[in-house]
């Protein structure tokens, strides 16, 4: 028994919707007027498509730490730019710049879309989504910034 060209039709049909909906724009899930930095220790990074999460602990003024999920873009990309699993280990000092989830919530973590990484060597690397919408803030180096648009903490 063939599949005929309908069959093939149909299952496409139901297929690339399921597949659009599975991404999303910065602006579905992040806010640009939270800019965040959030200086910390990596405590592990998973390399799944279709972005790569970083997570961070950080540590605050009064003994307490503060987890951080933060939003990379595509593990593909990242390793274009540099972004490989011998550097970016749990351990590995960073901060990352970036902006918070639009519901602000940091239970049982914060999480927030991260627009660049800087190692302790000074290295900063684009870590964010080309072309989703997220402000043009400078970080990506295909995208210059607009004017208004650097709010970014420096």
């Amino acid at each position: 028994m063939r599949p005929s060209i309908r069959g093939w039709a149909l299952a496409v049909a139901f297929l690339i919707p399921a597949a659009a909906a599975g991404h999303h724009a910065f602006s579905a899930e992040f806010d640009a007027n939270l800019p965040i930095e959030v200086t910390g220790t990596v405590t592990r990074v998973e390399w799944i498509n279709p972005h790569a999460w970083v997570h961070v602990r950080m540590d605050q003024e009064d003994g307490s730490t503060e987890d951080w999920m933060l939003e990379a873009g595509t593990p593909n990309t990242l390793l274009r730019r540099g972004l490989t699993r011998t550097i970016l280990t749990a351990g590995t000092e960073v901060v990352v710049r970036g902006y918070q989830s639009k519901d602000q919530v940091c239970n049982p973590m914060c999480w927030g879309s991260g627009r660049d990484i800087t190692f302790p060597d000074g290295t900063r690397l684009f870590m964010g989504s080309s072309g989703t919408g997220a402000p043009r803030d400078g970080a990506d180096p295909t995208e210059p910034a607009r004017d208004g648009e650097t709010n970014l903490p420096d």
